[in-house]
């Protein structure tokens, strides 16, 4: 077996290109750039088995199938050595929530916590850098509105991500 299929399996909701590009740059700005190996993300599962990939794409398949959930990028909110933009999304809990049901029985502890999406926008920086960037940010901060298109399904190489599949929603389901 080759490396990468032996990588666990990260799913993530793909942020519209407006929403996307704003965040992936707020990133760029402040994540520090040897720790920023992957974008702007929203994730909803941390660590699925590898061996698992094919029940893993029907179950992304089977919860595509409504419409794309709308994404509110709300408050910003300081982590430890960072910060992150805080999501409200009940469109996209409904789909964590139908996907932990399928992935019950692989979820890791991580995984299994209450659903609390986010941006990270900055992490592992020094706290003085992290009280900066979120003083700077928090000045002109206005929350706004996207959409989730997609869902991503990746792998995880130690570091970086490798994009497996995008599974967009479709809006069919009644």
């Amino acid at each position: 077996m080759s490396p990468s299929t032996e990588a666990p399996l990260l799913i993530t909701a793909e942020a519209d290109p407006e929403s996307f590009a704003r965040l992936d740059g707020l990133r760029r700005r402040y994540f520090p750039p040897e720790r920023n190996l992957i974008p702007a993300h929203v994730s909803l599962f941390h660590h699925l088995p590898p061996r698992e990939h094919m029940s893993v794409e029907a179950a992304l398949e089977a919860a595509a199938g409504r419409a794309a959930p709308t994404l509110h990028f709300g408050r910003l909110r300081r982590l430890g050595r960072g910060m992150a933009v805080d999501v409200e999304a009940p469109g996209l809990g409904a789909v964590h929530q139908e996907l932990s049901r399928a992935f019950a029985r692989w979820l890791t502890p991580q995984d299994q916590q209450p659903f609390r999406p986010h941006v990270t926008l900055m992490n592992k920086a020094t706290p003085e850098e992290a009280t900066a960037a979120f003083a700077e940010l928090s000045t002109g901060w206005a929350s706004f509105d996207g959409h989730a298109p997609a869902l991503l399904l990746w792998r995880y190489l130690g570091g970086p991500w490798e994009r497996v599949r995008r599974v967009p929603f479709t809006g069919l389901a009644g």
